[in-house]
Parts: C-alpha cells; structure tokens; sequence
C-alpha cells in the first residue's frame, strides 16, 4: 500500500502532519487485500477563516476509487474525519463483496 501525503496551494507538508496522517491511514491496513495507493490532499479553502479541506482517494482494486472529503477549522481533526468516511466506504465495498460471494 503506498500512502502520498500532498499540501496544495502553498500548503506545506510538515513532518508531524505527515506522521499523523500516515498513522491515522495505516488503520486502513485492515483492507490491505483491496488498497492499491492512498492520496491524501490538503489545503486553506480561506486563508482568512484558516479553514482547511482534506481530500483523501483510495485506489482499489477492480472498482473506481474512493473519494472522501472533509472541510473544518482545526486539520488534525479534518484528516481523522477523511479517514474516517473513507474507511466507512472501503468497509461497507468489502462487505458488499463478502456477500456477491456467498
């Protein structure tokens, strides 16, 4: 499973973003059978307000990827929310697949 963390519009990616973003990600290990690649884009929506937005796609085999996306003001909590939708998704994909299969 490859994981790219990517700061876009003069975001920069800083070492704890980064390591809180791939910790929070490994979780998805769990469906390492369907993950290919995880990109995961942050940036300021208004640089004004400081509120960030967290895109995060999941590559998997044989099906489109998985888009989540999370807005909010403090971008910890963002990427944890991202995870979070994305992880429902991959879940609720496995079980679908669970169930053709029976």
């Amino acid at each position: 499973m490859r994981i790219n963390v990517i700061g876009l519009h003069n975001i920069e990616v800083t070492d704890p973003i980064r390591n809180h973003a791939e910790t929070k990600v490994k979780k998805l290990d769990k469906f390492n059978d369907l993950v290919q690649q995880i990109d995961i884009k942050f940036w300021k929506e208004n640089t004004a307000k400081e509120l960030f937005s967290v895109e995060i796609s999941v590559d998997v085999v044989n099906h489109p990827a998985f888009l989540a996306k999370a807005d909010g003001h403090d971008l910890y909590l963002v990427i944890d929310d991202a995870i979070a939708k994305v992880g429902r998704q991959l879940n609720d994909h496995r079980e679908k697949l669970k169930i053709e299969h029976r």
